[in-house]
């Protein structure tokens, strides 16, 4: 059995790597998928020897709740409400941050005080004011402390953990900093209560809060916007649709249709469900569910799919598929399976959050006793075990990723392409296969005339013509051909009707004139053979051809095709020269799909093939363990761009591809796919470099804190020195990540 459940209170890779961890531990589970940014868990098992409640009751063990998807859960806030509640703490925790940091640091740079907060003599008050500013940010953001020391209490230390112990400890500190200078000045010692005064680290637990506030915050709107894709696909099918019942028409709920309904579908309606035509016949725009910019053309027998749209000519059909058995509901579900089954990329600081916090802890207490022990006063070994701590703080190993995530996403940003996730820069330098779609991404994904082949006609009149005649159509080849003719002084069509699945014929100027396809062309007698070779040498090119005929007498032929970006031919020829495997994924007929192969000359072509297919091919080459970067622009490639390990939807896509895309380009220049590759590997660089930075100066920085060079040189590091360190480290990884903007 395969159930999804929802998991809450998840803050990290590690607490994910928790829940997998304690899940898969169960006798019976098979295989276990938790998804951070959506807060759901896919599992497997054999509800023969484990039961839902039994999976529930092991992730509620290991501190976070859990509830079959669809089933509500009280104890859990509604999206809306945890997304108020992220903004409210991020509004209070800047406010009172901005405050606090006038305070302690505005005399350093000429800032005036209140006169109550100058001088040793009104130290108290300057300490415990910074104190009370501090505490609406730690009240505000105690969840870190709960879930960081719950995390610490199960052996299972995540971020939150290191947040925890690198803000409390500034916050004990300077709180012993106030006793301090309640004690100096109460003993006539006002150098020792101003010493203390400047060393106070309420701004340093303050700002550490307020910073990871900001990343919350941010996420969370991140997280509201993963079930943008899902809405906008299930908005698409038609709430409504005409059946016909006891031999009435009748309006019901697309929700309460049954296979076998008789369904009315006319001219601009949606298809409310699968079926197959038994009466009429239309042109129908599937470019929503197989990416073909050219309606097809429906007759009776042809099956027709959930919310294409019916361009012309009335029909009806009979259902086969419906609810979650159409092929619109199984997009849906491989979005939400194909989401649910990325796993989290694992942050470096969280893997070794499990082994770095207890231990800075352990060296710390043995630090302080160790002093102890040997004869020094509290007061010294108390300042070890703090300077430990404090420069132990996480600031910089919190800070190496995601700065350097910001400063690259922001660099890019200014190149036209947006950065939707973490994730997607952090594999990108690791693609092995570029995946294209065609319509739309490597072509413009619109129909434009390619060429003019006048026979029984001059140039001109064939183009005025053809102008006149499809200017009443709205099919997207007359749309083409009106467009081409621009300017063109048209000749009022009398008695126009378009015939379904052939062509249009009208009146101009009292001539009986048709344009169509072939087979309309031979069921009115009208002879192109003339053409026929000129049109079989183009469709390889993946034109199509529009003949149009006046008095039984072809004038010509123009053809339309769906024209190739300026862009493509240079990008694959980039993207392969990076030794990358490009394919191309088509909804689009296979002599079309290898034109265009052709032309731009891809590793693979891979055509007619329905949404499912994209993911399906996707996954495959996934399981031949290859990373896999998915190009499109189409409702038809959100699930292929959700399975991708990176997916890349173009700007000018659907709102649906860009939902469910981890970048997109909005310059719609496939050049940007190669640059973007190319600067995923700089930015993990960077991000490896910050990374070695804040683990070398903890590597060196705690045995200095914990005293090793004072029996030998009596240097003792003081926590000023360690939270001076501390912020050094930071300013460091900060600086760094900014190189990233001359790249």
């Amino acid at each position: 059995m395969k159930q999804k459940f929802d998991v809450h209170g998840m803050s990290c890779s590690a607490c994910s790597a928790g829940v997998e961890r304690v899940v898969s531990r169960l006798d019976g589970v098979q295989e276990v998928e938790v998804n951070l940014l959506g807060e759901s868990m896919l599992c497997r098992f054999d509800e023969q020897k484990v039961k839902n409640e039994d999976i529930i009751a092991a992730v509620e063990k290991a501190g976070f709740s859990a509830n079959v998807h669809g089933e509500e859960q009280k104890a859990a806030p509604m999206e809306g409400e945890r997304f108020a509640s992220e903004k409210t703490r991020l509004i209070v925790s800047v406010v009172f941050l901005v405050i606090l940091m006038y305070i302690s640091m505005g005399h350093m740079l000429g800032a005036p005080l209140p006169h109550f907060l100058h001088g040793s003599e009104n130290a108290v008050s300057f300490a415990f004011i910074q104190f009370l500013l501090t505490l609406p940010i730690v009240y505000v953001n105690r969840k870190f402390y709960s879930v960081g020391f719950s995390a610490l209490y199960r052996r299972s230390p995540n971020m939150d953990s290191l947040v925890a112990v690198g803000s409390g400890a500034a916050l004990l500190y300077g709180v012993f900093a106030i006793f301090k200078i309640g004690y100096g000045l109460g003993h006539g010692d006002s150098e020792l209560a101003a010493s203390y005064a400047h060393n106070l680290y309420f701004e340093s637990a303050a700002m550490i809060l307020s910073l990871v506030t900001v990343g919350k915050y941010l996420e969370e709107r991140s997280k509201r916007k993963t079930g943008a894709a899902l809405s906008s696909l299930m908005d698409l099918a038609p709430k409504r649709a005409n059946v016909i019942r006891d031999g009435k028409e009748m309006t019901v709920l697309s929700e309460n249709l049954m296979v076998g309904d008789i369904i009315v579908v006319r001219p601009g309606e949606s298809i409310p469900v699968d079926g197959v035509i038994i009466e009429g016949s239309s042109s129908v725009d599937e470019s929503a569910i197989t990416g073909e910019s050219i309606p097809i053309e429906k007759s009776v027998g042809s099956e027709v799919i959930s919310a294409t749209i019916n361009k012309n000519g009335s029909f009806t059909m009979k259902a086969t598929h419906v609810g979650g058995d159409t092929t619109l509901s199984k997009i849906i579900q491989l979005v939400e399976e194909a989401g649910a089954s990325k796993a989290p990329i694992a942050r470096l600081a969280d893997k070794v959050a499990g082994v770095f916090v207890p231990i800075v802890m352990c060296i710390a207490l043995a630090a302080t006793g160790v002093w102890l022990i040997a004869g020094e006063s509290f007061e010294f070994a108390l300042s070890i075990g703090i300077a430990v701590l404090v420069i132990s703080c996480p600031c910089a190993l919190g800070l190496a990723t995601p700065v350097a995530i910001t400063v690259a996403t922001g660099s890019c940003a200014k190149r036209g392409i947006l950065i939707k996730s973490a994730q997607a820069l952090e594999t990108l330098h690791k693609t092995d296969v570029v995946v294209l779609d065609k319509t739309g991404t490597i072509t413009e994904g619109r129909p434009l005339v390619t060429a003019v082949l006048p026979i029984g006609a001059a140039q001109e009149e064939l183009v005025q013509l053809a102008a006149s005649l499809e200017a009443g159509s709205e099919h997207p080849l007359a749309e083409a051909i009106t467009e081409y003719a621009e300017g063109v002084e048209l000749t009022p069509a009398e008695d126009f009707s378009a015939v379904a699945g052939r062509g249009v014929r009208a009146k101009l100027s009292g001539r009986e004139c048709f344009g169509g396809n072939a087979d309309y062309m031979r069921e009115l007698g009208v002879d192109i053979s003339e053409a026929e070779g000129k049109t079989t040498e183009l469709a390889s090119e993946g034109s199509t051809a529009m003949y149009f005929a006046a008095e039984g007498k072809l004038l010509g032929v123009i053809y339309a095709a769906d024209k190739i970006k300026d862009s493509s031919i240079e990008a694959v020829k980039k993207l392969k020269a990076q030794g990358l495997e490009v394919v191309m994924l088509t909804g689009d007929s296979k002599l079309t799909a290898q034109a265009v192969g052709r032309r731009v000359q891809v590793s693979r072509v891979i055509a007619q093939v329905m949404p499912a297919d994209k993911e399906r091919v996707v996954s495959e080459l996934q399981s031949e363990g290859k990373t896999v970067c998915m190009v499109g622009d189409g409702i038809n490639d959100s699930p292929a761009l959700t399975r991708a390990d990176v997916g890349i939807a173009i700007g000018s896509g659907t709102d649906i591809a860009i939902d469910s895309a981890d970048a997109v380009l909005l310059k719609n220049d496939l050049r940007d796919v190669s640059e973007l590759i190319a600067y995923s590997g700089k930015t993990m660089r960077n991000i490896k470099q910050n990374l070695f930075w804040a683990f070398f100066y903890n590597v060196i920085g705690i045995p200095v804190a914990a005293g090793a060079l004072y029996p030998s040189f009596g240097i003792a590091l003081s926590p000023m020195i360690g939270a001076a360190c501390m912020s050094l480290s930071s300013i460091f990884v900060t600086t760094n990540a900014l190189r990233l903007y001359k790249k």
